[in-house]
């Protein structure tokens, strides 16, 4: 492996019709154990990468956006394959556009990115067992008390080439 590929981290959906390469590793790894995740993964939570967009190409395929409630009341944007209706990433309204929500399970290799933090701890199922040494916080998080300072200051430069 070169270093650039060091630096790539592909996915996709199950059919392979639409396949996706970060060209960075995230930002931040969010496992979110709101009830709102639980019922839209059908899962006990979902587990994000956050990354800026335009950190991610598109390799083969389109997605198709669906729009979908949130708790916020703001709702998201599912990046779903339109074959087989995997949902690959999210955006939601704070952010928008400018940053992404990959589902880590759609990486080839999902082991790469293990949660950084377990958010919404409040509302995880009572079998989910935590593991220590990962921070965990009833709802959401102030981003300066985790998030390392590289992090912040690529966030600070993704809003800076968005205008905001």
């Amino acid at each position: 492996m070169n270093a650039d590929d060091a630096m790539r981290f592909d996915g996709g959906c199950d059919c392979k019709a639409v396949r996706y390469r970060m060209m960075n590793t995230p930002l931040f790894v969010h496992c979110c154990h709101c009830r709102w995740c639980q019922r839209e993964s059908g899962s006990a939570f979902a587990l994000n990468a956050l990354i800026e967009a335009d950190r991610v190409a598109m390799l083969a395929g389109e997605v198709e956006i669906v729009h979908t409630p949130s708790h916020s009341g703001k709702g998201q944007k599912i990046a779903r394959c339109p074959v087989c209706r995997i949902a690959v990433w999210s955006t939601y309204a704070g952010l928008g556009e400018i940053q992404r929500f990959i589902r880590v399970g759609t990486l080839d290799d999902p082991d790469r990115f293990p949660p950084d933090i377990h958010i919404f701890t409040l509302s995880k199922q009572p079998w989910v067992l935590l593991p220590p040494g990962v921070p965990a916080v009833d709802e959401y998080y102030e981003r300066a008390k985790y998030w390392p300072q590289a992090s912040i200051e690529r966030r600070r430069a993704m809003l800076e080439r968005a205008g905001r």
